[in-house]
């Protein structure tokens, strides 16, 4: 890192780290008491903090990795600063954690997107500290940086486990991974997506060689066509075989091999993936969380996304292929239609933006869910259209960690779907400046609306004196 791009770099996150200073200070002032599943994660914190490590709400579904690390960081403070009483292990001083996690994050996605993009040397110092900052206030994350929720610290270890791999470390990986882990069980699949990043890059090396051997230039592991992809897959199956490449692998993966093992003793042990309450937590197989995952990231990411040379690139596209898009319509109609599941979260809670989604879009009409598969093809096509930068391995990889990260989940969440954007948005080439700044100003007004709507539009419910408020 250059001089000038350090102090730029410390500058911005600096800057972001005293405006979220003043931030939280404000939503503490407002909202002193846990809301929401604080209700659930302050007490349980609380009772580490007093050393009661045996108690344990029922009601919690996530491993104890927040409340940990919170009595490990709040424990020697309050030693060093000599804090006791009421304030050691309050709601503020526990969401004052996520606040660290927040600043971490915000290095860890500079430092990411310099080994992502190292090879990129048209990318100024400026584009990459404005990408960071852009990333680190990204909505449906930066809000819960606020709150004591397991969103911040699951991001940073799950990053932290990526940076490791990228550099090679993949013992380090492995336990960074086991950290979150810990946080939400979900995050195995991000382990499973570092081992990934291995077996994709011998894959890659190996199909090169072949085509060297073959002479033909024809063939490329970026190309999409049917054949190729039969000729691609062929390959794979071929390599993956042999002994001798399964045993290259797996020296490469053991760490997360062991770790995947460990997850899946821990599943069988426990009777499930969940810890807490099981009956609201069951999994499914609900195939359009894929497609609302698409509309979230394109919404997101609409200057990368949804342009006009995306739109007539599409159109073309479309007219080439009519048969293969109308397959795709066709499959999509069938998911819907036999894989739609509404859980009973997403139709009683009113506090949630995913409430008035479903309700102002999806409940106007039954069609409405299958008239928006043409909105959905194309969030598909634009999103993989911004990939074929990487290696048809490492999209297939990332392809099936999405699938398994989303389609099992019953209820439409928001907060489900931060990683695998942020791991998409860290890898897609980077935009020009002015669709880099446009998506800075659309994430503070996002951000802006939605803390002023917690903060000054409070409601109540007609059987409860408590306050509500509006949130992701």
């Amino acid at each position: 890192m250059e001089r000038s791009e350090a102090y730029g770099f410390s500058a911005a996150m600096s800057g972001a780290f005293l405006l979220s200073c003043l931030l939280f200070a404000a939503i503490n002032r407002r909202q002193r008491g846990p809301y929401m599943d604080e209700a659930f994660h302050v007490p349980q914190a609380q009772a580490y903090c007093h050393g009661r490590f045996l108690q344990w709400d029922p009601m919690i579904t996530t491993l104890p990795g927040l409340y940990l690390v919170s009595v490990g960081v709040v424990k020697p403070a309050a030693w060093l600063f000599g804090w006791t009483g009421s304030v050691v292990c309050s709601v503020g001083m526990l969401r004052f954690i996520n606040l660290l996690f927040s600043a971490g994050n915000f290095y860890l996605l500079y430092l990411l997107q310099l080994k992502i993009h190292l090879k990129n040397k048209a990318v100024s110092a400026f584009q990459r500290i404005l990408s960071t900052l852009t990333l680190a206030v990204f909505p449906t994350l930066y809000f819960f940086t606020f709150l004591y929720y397991t969103d911040p610290g699951s991001v940073f270890f799950t990053l932290f486990a990526y940076l490791m791999c990228l550099y090679g470390n993949h013992k380090t990986s492995a336990l960074l991974g086991f950290c979150g882990f810990m946080f939400r069980q979900t995050n195995i699949v991000w382990t499973v997506f570092c081992a990934g990043n291995v077996v994709a890059g011998k894959l890659n090396e190996a199909w090169k060689t072949e085509l060297q051997k073959k002479k033909d230039e024809k063939i490329s592991s970026k190309k999409g066509s049917f054949s190729d992809l039969i000729r691609i897959l062929q390959f794979l199956i071929t390599y993956l075989i042999s002994p001798k490449n399964l045993l290259t692998l797996t020296a490469l993966t053991w760490p997360y091999i062991i770790l995947v093992t460990v997850f899946f003793v821990f599943v069988f042990i426990n009777g499930g993936i969940v810890v807490g309450d099981r009956s609201s937590h069951e999994a499914c197989l609900h195939f359009p969380q894929l497609f609302y995952f698409l509309s979230f990231t394109v919404f997101f990411s609409f200057p990368h996304l949804l342009t006009p040379a995306k739109i007539r690139k599409f159109l073309l596209s479309l007219r080439k292929h009519p048969v293969q898009y109308s397959l795709i319509a066709v499959i999509s109609l069938f998911l819907i239609w036999k894989y739609t599941y509404v859980h009973k979260y997403l139709l009683a809670d009113n506090r949630h933006y995913t409430f008035y989604v479903w309700r102002k879009v999806f409940q106007r009409h039954e069609l409405v869910k299958y008239v928006l598969v043409p909105v959905y093809i194309f969030a598909g096509w634009s999103f993989a259209d911004t990939l074929k930068s990487k290696s048809i391995f490492w999209i297939l990889m990332y392809f099936v960690c999405l699938l398994a990260v989303t389609v099992p989940q019953k209820l439409l969440e928001f907060r489900y779907f931060i990683l695998p954007f942020l791991i998409y948005r860290l890898n897609i080439p980077f935009p020009s400046l002015y669709r880099q700044l446009l998506e800075l100003a659309f994430y503070i007004v996002v951000n802006a609306v939605t803390f002023y709507f917690f903060l000054n539009r409070t409601f109540q419910w007609p059987n409860s004196d408590e306050i509500q408020r509006f949130m992701w």
